[in-house]
């Protein structure tokens, strides 16, 4: 729907973010042949919606998720060939509205400090700063306490990341993310199982 809207509008700066929200939970969740495609033509909508409307939020935000997943699904070559543009979209983001989406950049950007090796400019501290002042606008985010709770069993904080589990677990779900709070909470369940 979003990308026929854009078809025949191409001003069209709703159809332009929309479109590359879409695509980004397609790639996420699409046959694997069919996931890559997603995530680039989810960059180039959100390129489009930037060119629009280089003030706003959306665009840049679904261009630093699109890369975001594909850095993280398809290798080191695409983690290294997008990992300087994801974190300038993230924190043009912040500059321009900080409390987009209920703090969805800070989650992000702190997923990247995570992600990406110290070599590069990773960072736990960072990671943590980030994903907890993502909390500050959305205390029941499943995904910001989910990726907390990653961090913490990276450095070996079992008890911490038990804590951050449970309140994925608990979480009520979101009447605009359902699908996306579902999906964590399933995956906090089976990491919780494996932390003894």
């Amino acid at each position: 729907m979003w990308a026929e809207e854009l078809a025949r509008n191409p001003k069209s700066f709703d159809a332009a973010w929309k479109l590359a929200r879409a695509d980004y939970w397609l790639g996420g969740h699409a046959p694997d042949a069919e996931r890559r495609k997603f995530l680039e033509d989810g960059i180039d909508a959100g390129r489009k919606a930037v060119a629009l409307h280089p003030d706003r939020p959306e665009g840049h935000f679904w261009i630093g998720a699109n890369m975001g997943a594909l850095a993280e699904s398809f290798g080191i070559r695409q983690g290294i060939r997008y990992r300087k543009p994801i974190k300038e979209e993230l924190e043009t983001v912040l500059k321009i509205d900080p409390g987009f989406m209920l703090g969805s950049a800070d989650r992000a950007l702190g997923r990247w400090y995570a992600e990406v090796p110290r070599l590069f400019g990773g960072s736990r501290r960072l990671a943590e700063q980030h994903l907890r002042e993502s909390l500050k606008y959305n205390p029941d985010a499943t995904i910001s306490h989910y990726f907390l709770a990653e961090l913490y069993v990276d450095g070996g904080r079992k008890a911490d990341a038990r804590t951050e589990l449970q309140k994925v677990i608990d979480a009520p779900l979101s009447t605009e993310w359902a699908p996306e709070d579902q999906d964590f909470k399933e995956k906090a369940r089976r990491l919780l199982a494996t932390i003894k």
